[in-house]
């Protein structure tokens, strides 16, 4: 039995908490964060079209407070229980205050309430309850006895767990058997304002306070009112995307389905399924000259009264000239042994027609066990050959094996594969730092990377008994996949040689790229050219003195990277790092045109605000560039994805040149590299064909994913990120995504599709600015010809200034860099500064 405090007995006490509180509440803020709905009733479409059944109608009536508009239609228009149960713990699981704990305190409460709010007022329409419903009982409940007709009180609230402030409501009934209303500022006026009330001290003070500050009063009960935000404000949207349901008048899209059982992993039946689909009925998407058939299928598995599990695929299938007459859709479940039933809708994403099925599945308990599937990871699988191979062979070997995940921070474990009876220890290094030396396997060590994602090189060295290294492996770490990068494994610094000496050269080249020819030098003296693996030149010394020698790889394209290495040098000659540094800069005038033809003698560069000496300065109108289209396609993007998809198409159309690359990276919950780096306009649109909109926004995770890929590509590289919410869901806090763009050198232009003044649009403009680029804000997505094609003038219009760091420190934090032009009236655009 629900028990309320009552305030017959508290006056005095009562006059102090009012004072309180009418001097705290004058400092409430003009505005609200949200502008919250109060709607007198139930929606009268909604009641009347769509009545609910009575558990999910008693439901509906004791969560309206926390229910928005867009969820009470989604709500009513499911017509199955399991769906409906579904949305009631989706609904939760969203507005859960503690996700990390096993509980939902929320829905806890909710549960309290629900039972307890009609036992005492008879009814969800009472004011009080909803009230109650969220914000708890209240400190004080005193009764204003203004009227023998009209039971009215105060409810006083030091502070509540939705809102930590003090306030009071005033509650009335126009008579003693109807609910209670939350009364207006007018409306308290009018009530403590008459003859039989103002002999009351504390009535009074409320209505002086109420009276005199109307607007905060009013402003104060929308407060109370608001309704919890959920977490994800798009897993509305989401949770729609996984409707079965088919959209009227849609035309019927048939298949035929069937199942197989080949086996089980562990106590669970492999559900092989497989839609046949008429290849002549399905319509032919075009992007750029692809040309494919896309379908989506939805499925729920329902077990008893429950929704057992739900799902998502996307097939596409190319159409190189003629239609398939038939089109094979397969997909794999693993459930336990039992009787379920299976729902299905399959859309035509290039057509209008849909098709479903519903059906008992029943899954037969199968004795055959399938063998564990092989590593998906090729790297993984090269080691353990290698491996096998070195057992074989008998000779002693080591390598790092690859961690999961391709961007790593925080503590990282990392395992060797260790092979040889000559080894008696491995010796760990991190950027040529020795970590520690494991005595006794299994040889593996965890490591601190740090917060931030940042390149690092571990290195480890298997030792014989006498500390003789037999074997040794190195890994890039957070290289991404487009580094190029060379090594000189051997000759090693520090050591002698005298007649000759072996050079041998670690190459690292960007995902698909080939290595055009590899140079070795002594000195400055070209030694001999290579074109081929392996990459091991001997070289001849003319003499015991100290010399270095010199490696340059190039690839196709004429981009060349180097390293150097000396050998027999003295023993106190010290390695001096001089920092060189490449600005690529736009300068744009008041109108925001490139503008042209300024001189090295216009530009002033300051690091941490030292000036700088330009060693090379160059104006650059067709440069080769690295562009990434970052779209947003979590669940919000629904009605804008096909146009924005149109237009990203046409901006690549119109910039990509033979000499340039382009990739494609998509992102709700998860980014995805959609389209590697190419100049294949069919297979970047290839990459957006069928693509959907669902789930929530992982912005952070997907601007970090983006420029880790962009890690180790030189030249000018430039992000575009087309976003329309804020963050939900990523791993990556946006101060760690902002320290990483600082360290990546990636220009990135941020596009914001109806993001309101707000934390979220504040934080594209952050990202834009610290990395050279600019933020945009545009209300619809044709807006967005326009901006590309600024943004493709910009990127082809740049000057490039490079200058060797002065500096002296010898720490690795950010050094901020200021260019500026003697025109104050130019705009200059560059990183504002740079890692060492």
């Amino acid at each position: 039995m629900l028990a309320l405090r009552s305030g017959r007995d508290l006056p005095l006490r009562v006059v102090s908490s009012l004072t309180l509180l009418l001097v705290l509440a004058a400092s409430l803020p003009a505005q609200p964060d949200e502008e919250p709905t109060e709607p007198k009733r139930r929606p009268p479409e909604v009641s009347e079209s769509s009545p609910l059944p009575p558990p999910y109608d008693d439901w509906f009536l004791a969560a309206r407070p926390f229910l928005s508009l867009a969820e009470i239609r989604v709500f009513f228009s499911l017509e199955r229980d399991y769906q409906r149960d579904a949305f009631i713990d989706r609904f939760w699981a969203v507005r859960d205050p503690y996700p990390e704990t096993a509980r939902n305190e929320l829905r806890e409460r909710f549960d309290y309430w629900s039972k307890a709010i009609p036992e005492v007022y008879g009814t969800f329409h009472d004011a009080r309850g909803r009230i109650l419903m969220l914000h708890g009982r209240a400190a004080n409940v005193v009764p204003v006895r203004c009227s023998q007709n009209r039971p009215a009180e105060i409810w006083v609230y030091p502070e509540s767990r939705r809102l930590r402030q003090p306030f009071f409501l005033v509650f009335r009934q126009r008579s003693p058997n109807q609910p209670a209303e939350l009364l207006s500022a007018d409306e308290v006026v009018a009530l403590l304002g008459s003859s039989a009330c103002q002999s009351l001290s504390y009535l009074n003070d409320a209505l002086n306070y109420v009276r005199t500050n109307p607007d905060s009063y009013e402003y104060l009960l929308r407060r109370v009112l608001q309704r919890p935000r959920p977490s994800s404000e798009e897993w509305l949207a989401t949770f729609e995307a996984f409707s079965t349901d088919l959209e009227a008048g849609t035309p019927e899209l048939p298949f035929e389905i069937s199942f197989e059982f080949p086996g089980r992993y562990d106590s669970r039946t492999v559900v092989q399924t497989v839609l046949a689909v008429s290849g002549e009925e399905a319509a032919v998407g075009d992007l750029r000259g692809h040309r494919s058939i896309d379908f989506l299928l939805v499925g729920e598995v329902v077990r008893g009264d429950r929704l057992f599990e739900s799902f998502r695929y996307q097939f596409g299938h190319p159409v190189v000239s003629d239609r398939p007459r038939r089109v094979p859709l397969a997909f794999q479940r693993y459930l336990r042994p039992g009787e379920y039933r299976l729902v299905l809708k399959l859309e035509d994403l290039n057509g209008a027609s849909q098709g479903r099925y519903e059906g008992k599945l029943v899954v037969p308990a199968v004795d055959t066990e399938l063998p564990p599937p092989p590593p998906t990871d090729p790297e993984t699988a090269r080691i353990f050959a290698e491996a096998a191979e070195a057992v074989e062979a008998g000779r002693p070997t080591i390598r790092i094996v690859p961690p999961g995940g391709d961007i790593l921070a925080g503590f990282v474990r990392f395992d060797t594969l260790a092979v040889g009876p000559e080894i008696d220890r491995v010796r760990f290094s991190l950027d040529d730092r020795e970590l520690m030396t494991k005595t006794r396997p299994p040889y593996n060590v965890e490591i601190d990377l740090g917060e931030i994602p940042q390149l690092h090189s571990l290195r480890v060295e298997a030792l014989d008994a006498d500390g003789e290294v037999v074997a040794s492996d190195e890994r890039f770490l957070n290289a991404g996949s487009n580094r190029f990068a060379v090594r000189l494994l051997s000759p090693t610094s520090g050591d002698r040689y005298h007649e000759s000496l072996e050079a041998e050269v670690d190459v690292q080249l960007p995902e698909g790229r080939s290595l055009e020819r590899l140079e070795f030098y002594l000195n400055e003296n070209l030694v001999a050219t290579l074109f081929q693996p392996p990459w091991v030149q001997p070289i001849a010394l003319e003499s015991p003195a100290a010399a270095y020698v010199r490696t340059v790889a190039y690839l196709p394209d004429g981009h060349s990277t180097e390293d150097l290495v000396f050998v027999n040098a003295p023993g106190d000659l010290e390695a001096i790092d001089v920092q060189t540094v490449e600005l690529y800069a736009s300068v744009l005038n008041r109108s925001g045109r490139p503008v042209a033809g300024l001189e090295a003698s216009d530009f002033r560069i300051e690091e941490d605000g030292v000036e700088q000496t330009l060693k090379r300065f160059d104006w650059l109108t067709d440069i080769p560039i690295h562009t990434g289209i970052v779209i947003d396609n979590s669940a919000s993007m629904r009605s804008s994805l096909n146009e924005v998809k149109v237009q990203a198409l046409q901006f690549l159309s119109q910039t990509i040149t033979s000499r340039d690359r382009a990739a494609i990276v998509t992102f709700n919950r998860f980014p995805r590299l959609a389209v590697p780096l190419t100049n294949d306009l069919q297979a970047l649109g290839g990459g957006l064909a069928g693509l959907t909109a669902e789930g929530g926004t992982s912005l952070y995770d997907s601007l970090v994913f983006s420029l880790y890929y962009f890690t180790g590509i030189k030249g000018k590289r430039a992000l575009l990120l087309l976003s329309d919410g804020k963050d939900e869901s990523s791993q990556f806090s946006f101060d760690e995504a902002i320290e990483f763009a600082r360290r990546a050198g990636v220009t990135v232009y941020s596009v914001g599709l109806r993001i309101p003044p707000g934390v979220a649009r504040s934080r594209l403009e952050q990202v834009a600015q610290e990395t050279g680029g600019q933020a945009y804000f545009i209300r619809e997505v044709g807006e967005l010809e326009a901006i590309y094609a600024a943004i493709e003038e910009e990127l082809r219009s740049q000057y490039l200034l490079v200058y060797q760091s002065n500096s002296l420190r010898e720490d690795g934090d950010f050094r901020e860099v200021e260019l500026t032009t003697r025109d104050r009236e130019l705009e200059v655009r560059t990183m504002s500064g740079y890692y060492p």
